[in-house]
């Protein structure tokens, strides 16, 4: 028989996660997805709170694994949270969001859950987990470049006159359907733990799995582009609002495959001793940014697009197809990520293409966001080192 303190410790972390994953349903991973398509007038407010709930619970329960997985046991080496390390590091993460939520200081959840983690694993007597570590800074550090200049160059193309907006509009959704039919799925190969729509249906086709990828992915590529080129047919305007719902909706279902992880990554080391499956965390998760994104997200949906609508389709379009594509080598590779991070740096990018100036971006608001970011992981990995400490010395 499971202990009643381990069943109470599971629920008061359980609790803390529940808020963590409302808050970022709410926040950035629930608000921005959408936000373009919102200022082009191509959708409502509240359809798209709506649409981003369940497209978010859909990426949490289908594509969170890799980040969830991550979070809760590859962070730390040479020891397992216990009870008592997991749920601290989630109460102190979740209450360092919460006064970033209430008092307007830009807390980036990713660093801050890494941090506790980080910091609860190191007062346990762990090992640092270099290698990963390695893998998450790199990331962290290419993101604003790879997704600021993606966007820039995005941008750039389609402002440039020796091509015609409708075929570079359509070269775009073929390379959106590249990356769609290469991104995993944990439903088409749960053995493996995951498969991409590529690879499930090559092994239908009679040759070699690796020509079999290519000419499934040729397929899906053709097939998006030929949706889209067909929509642009009705109107270059409208097809471009079209796509950006398309778009919204990728980055709004990576966004939960990438940040569900935050969430329920550190109740992982608790679920093995009261016999919880994985699948059912995930789907706690998707259920807690469901409920952020319909709850909270409309409000701040309504405030982004603002900024949105003066970016235009182009320049929404550019700013989104690099966010979907580094959410998505962020599940690939179970990796923590900044959904704030990969939005500001296209934002950027694709701005700085128009105006040449960042896009009316402030240097000296990046420059505090920056800060602030830096200071999150920095101070999680002190307050939870310290607070595990101090409470395992008392009640150890």
């Amino acid at each position: 028989m499971v202990e009643i303190v381990t069943i109470a410790t599971f629920l008061v972390a359980a609790v803390a996660s529940l808020f963590m994953a409302w808050a970022i349903g709410a926040g950035s991973s629930g608000s921005t997805p959408f936000a373009p398509a919102v200022g082009a007038n191509a959708i409502s407010v509240m359809r798209a709170g709506f649409l981003v709930g369940i497209l978010g619970f859909a990426g949490a329960v289908l594509q969170g694994a890799n980040v969830s997985e991550a979070v809760g046991t590859e962070l730390i080496g040479g020891v397992t949270l216990s009870p008592l390390a997991a749920t601290i590091a989630l109460v102190i993460a979740a209450g360092l969001v919460a006064i970033g939520v209430f008092a307007g200081y830009p807390i980036a959840t990713a660093f801050t859950v890494t941090g506790a983690v980080i910091g609860v694993g190191l007062a346990m007597g762990g090992d640092p987990a270099w290698p990963k570590y390695a893998e998450i800074a790199t990331l962290w550090i290419l993101t604003p470049f790879v997704g600021g200049g993606l966007a820039y160059g995005i941008a750039r193309t389609l402002r440039a006159e020796a091509l015609s907006e409708t075929t570079l509009i359509v070269a775009l959704a073929a390379l959106v359907g590249v990356i769609v039919a290469n991104i995993e799925f944990a439903v088409l190969d749960s053995a493996d733990g995951g498969a991409s729509i590529a690879q499930a249906s090559s092994r239908i086709l009679p040759v070699s799995e690796l020509v079999g990828v290519a000419i499934v992915t040729l397929l899906v590529a053709g097939a998006w582009a030929a949706v889209i080129a067909f929509d642009l047919a009705g109107g270059v305007e409208r097809g471009e609002r079209h796509f950006l719902l398309i778009l919204g909706g990728l980055v709004a279902f990576s966004a939960g495959g990438s940040q569900v992880g935050l969430a329920i990554g550190p109740l992982i080391p608790l679920s093995g001793d009261l016999e919880l499956p994985l699948i059912a965390l995930l789907v706690g998760g998707g259920f807690g940014l469901l409920l952020g994104s319909w709850t909270g997200a409309p409000r701040m949906i309504k405030a982004i697009s603002q900024d949105y609508s003066s970016l235009g389709p182009r320049r929404s379009i550019a700013a989104l197809i690099p966010s979907f594509l580094i959410a998505q080598i962020a599940v690939l590779y179970g990796i923590p990520v900044s959904f704030n991070e990969i939005i500001v740096s296209s934002i950027i990018g694709s701005g700085y293409a128009a105006s040449g100036a960042g896009g009316g971006v402030s240097g000296r608001k990046m420059a505090y966001t920056v800060l602030a970011w830096l200071l999150s992981l920095a101070g999680s990995i002190a307050i939870s080192y310290v607070g595990y400490a101090v409470l395992a010395a008392i009640l150890l």
